[in-house]
């Protein structure tokens, strides 16, 4: 049993798509073993993505994530990573595959709807950013 990070952004929240998209999870075999609605500051927003710090793009990402507020999910379940990625498509949505969740509800490629872990490492550090243990059931 895997667990992986899912964070609905800023634009999907916006357009009120929350229930549909933690609704693809369930359909698709992932347990939501904890979620919650919150605004990131910039600070968090930094600190998430300081994998990213030295890009080009670094400070448009922190400036969009803390646009609006944000759902931030624990999946479980059998292959819960690379599940969450293949419901997800493609970062860009004009290259997902139709009836992922970018396909359906992103904007472009900065605003593509949901953030998901890309490795059992990553959703360790992840998760743990956002959750304490005792959060998750």
């Amino acid at each position: 049993m895997e667990r992986t990070l899912s964070i609905i952004k800023p634009d999907a929240v916006a357009k009120g798509v929350i229930g549909k998209i933690l609704d693809r999870f369930e359909s698709n075999g992932l347990r939501i073993a904890a979620t919650k609605k919150m605004q990131l500051s910039r600070a968090d927003a930094e600190a998430f993505y300081a994998v990213h710090s030295e890009r080009p793009f670094f400070r448009d990402l922190v400036d969009f994530m803390i646009s609006g507020p944000v759902v931030v999910s624990v999946l479980e379940g059998e292959n819960a990573v690379s599940k969450n990625r293949k419901l997800m498509g493609a970062t860009n949505p004009k290259e997902a595959e139709a009836g992922t969740i970018r396909a359906d509800f992103a904007q472009n490629i900065d605003a593509n709807a949901v953030h998901g872990s890309d490795s059992l490492e990553n959703a360790a550090v992840e998760i743990a950013f956002f959750f304490s243990t005792r959060e998750i059931c």
